[in-house]
């Protein structure tokens, strides 16, 4: 069983639907809508500000979701896929987005919907991904727009595959 930890006063609250994986580690101010997934030693943790997920949010392996204290919450839309090994500080990801394997989005960025952070890039604090862009590198720069082949090829394709995925696991 997944660790669901109270802090602070704050319970995580979970939509219908979701799966945990025994060992992801959900803790304080964290609140998702339906059909989330959140897989194996992924982190959330709501201890220094609130994280929000959408529905149909998918927290892959090792991904780790935090906030910066008092500051800048955690905020993520609808169909939202985060990456093995992902890291999600303190940002706005908002409704059908890809952030890639490895990648890393800091403090205060706000990434539009329909856009895709490549594995390994790195986007830096304050920067704003605007909508159907693709960035990419250290620091992640905007290499291109996201085509409609990546937009069904894999924004929709893969936040649909982790649903089916995690019934397997219920």
């Amino acid at each position: 069983m997944a660790v669901v930890k109270e802090l602070l006063g704050k319970t995580p609250q979970f939509g219908k639907d979701c799966f945990l994986a025994e060992t992801a580690v959900i803790i304080g101010d964290v609140e998702m809508g339906d059909q989330c997934s959140i897989w194996y030693n992924a982190v959330l943790r709501g201890d220094v500000h609130f994280i929000k997920l959408g529905n149909k949010v998918n927290v892959q392996d090792n991904a780790m979701i935090h906030c910066t204290y008092q500051k800048s919450p955690t905020e993520i839309g609808n169909n939202v896929s985060i990456g093995h090994n992902a890291v999600v500080h303190g940002c706005t990801i908002h409704d059908n987005v890809l952030i890639g394997m490895g990648a890393i989005v800091m403090d205060d960025c706000v990434v539009e919907s329909y856009s895709i952070v490549a594995a390994g890039a790195v986007v830096t604090q304050n920067t704003h991904i605007k909508e159907g862009e693709l960035w990419a590198g250290i620091p992640a720069r905007k290499i291109g727009d996201v085509s409609q082949n990546l937009k069904e090829g894999e924004i929709e394709r893969i936040a649909n595959n982790y649903v089916k995925y995690s019934s397997w696991y219920k």
